[in-house]
């Protein structure tokens, strides 16, 4: 199945003549729930070849309802993924605290004691709703260019005769690289700024101190390099791309079962909701082990760094007259190892690695996957899986559903009707 379904119930302007004139013939039964049989159509019409650069062909042989515009398709992802990013924006604030707190005891445990923590002490904006603006500035041309190049991607995979899931698979693999050149860089500033609070921050020393946005960019950009703002780009994607890929081929899947149960082209906003929230659940299931093994090799503080930075983080600054081997205050020392934490949080992880856990000393997944199994056992590759489920559930619920009604919005308010005639 296509994300945008066509209204079938009457025929635009811009369908064919051929298949407007067979119309009558159908008995007013043309369409059954998207899906246009052959049998139904004027004799000289092929749907394999004639329709192809028309609409999409499924692999048993139905044809599909003519895909969104391009730029429907962009300007709905965008939207409709920036505002589920925005909704979820503060309990990933949450999760990020609880993932990167240098502090040994943490001072953030549970989800709801630190919710309401963070709002009590620092407030909304730049508590709860620290980094919001970097989240916002990355989410929309990363959402933009996702489902861009993911129905691009896709339209042409099975046009080409790729296998329907497989199709789904790869340009979710692709639509979310695409995306990342974006987002990670927003994500690695989001996650700081979420991280430190406000600036000057009196509740909570995180080891960052921005003014802002602009600032952070340029402090990372001077002490750290340009390439700092793509810290943790290789363990991001190696979660993100297969849990992208997944979700939008449950999400196919699921839109095709669900317009064949139902027996029309509209699904209903409950159904909506909950084949998007089904598919980003399931897939946040299976790539459980793959957010912890990420979140495990990015929030690890350096084991140098741990003693001095932590007991210098819970008490206010203070200077130090204790020099290093390379004739800088231990504290500030340790404290610039804290701030290599290459933490980023895209696609939310939630897990909190387990107090006393091994250290991996590694940037391999692969490597961390095996130290994980082999010192925690199963259990430790699904350490967080339900948070993680109920989060990715309602995140791609709403980033779903919020597409396709935009879409069809779009449908009625900025209509782009594609006239090409049959060969």
């Amino acid at each position: 199945m296509v994300l945008g379904f066509w209204s079938a119930t009457t025929l635009s302007p811009a369908t064919p003549s051929n298949v407007r004139q067979a119309a009558p013939s159908a008995g007013g039964a043309l369409f059954d729930h998207g899906l246009i049989e052959r049998s139904e159509l004027a004799p000289h019409v092929t749907t394999t070849t004639d329709l192809r650069a028309h609409d999409t062909m499924s692999e048993d042989g139905e044809h599909e309802g003519r895909p969104p515009p391009y730029l429907h398709a962009m300007i709905a992802g965008g939207l409709g993924g920036t505002s589920g990013d925005m909704l979820m924006h503060s309990m990933d604030t949450v999760k990020t605290r609880q993932q990167g707190d240098p502090h040994v005891p943490p001072k953030y445990t549970s989800l709801g004691s630190s919710y309401y923590k963070i709002f009590r002490q620092e407030g909304v904006r730049r508590g709860l709703y620290g980094g919001w603006l970097p989240a916002l500035l990355g989410s929309f041309p990363g959402t933009v260019l996702f489902f861009g190049t993911y129905e691009f991607s896709k339209r042409h995979m099975l046009e080409y005769g790729v296998q329907q899931h497989l199709a789904y698979l790869a340009s979710g693999f692709l639509g979310d690289f695409a995306a990342s050149v974006v987002y990670v860089p927003s994500e690695v500033l989001k996650t700081r700024l979420q991280l430190q609070g406000r600036h000057n921050n009196p509740y909570f020393k995180s080891g960052y101190n921005y003014k802002g946005t602009a600032d952070a960019v340029r402090v990372i950009v001077k002490n750290e390099g340009f390439s700092a703002l793509f810290h943790g780009y290789k363990a991001t994607l190696g979660r993100d791309l297969p849990f992208s890929a997944l979700q939008f081929m449950f999400y196919e899947q699921g839109q095709s079962w669900a317009h064949r149960w139902v027996g029309s082209h509209d699904i209903g906003w409950h159904l909506e909701l909950l084949t998007g929230a089904a598919a980003g659940g399931l897939a946040g299931t299976m790539t459980c082990p793959l957010d912890v093994v990420k979140t495990r090799l990015q929030t690890q503080v350096h084991p140098d760094a741990a003693g001095p930075a932590a007991e210098h983080l819970t008490s206010a600054t203070k200077p130090s007259n204790i020099k290093d081997g390379l004739g800088k205050p231990a504290v500030e020392s340790a404290t610039q190892k804290l701030q290599k934490r290459l933490i980023s949080t895209s696609s939310p992880s939630t897990h909190t690695p387990r107090p006393g856990a091994v250290a991996l000393d590694t940037s391999s997944v692969v490597t961390g996957l095996k130290i994980i199994y082999k010192t925690e056992g199963f259990g430790g590759w699904f350490r967080g899986v339900g948070p993680r489920a109920v989060w990715t559930s309602i995140q791609s619920g709403c980033m779903l559903f919020l597409y396709q009604s935009i879409l069809r919005k779009l449908d009625v308010y900025m209509p782009m009707e594609e006239r090409r005639e049959l060969v």
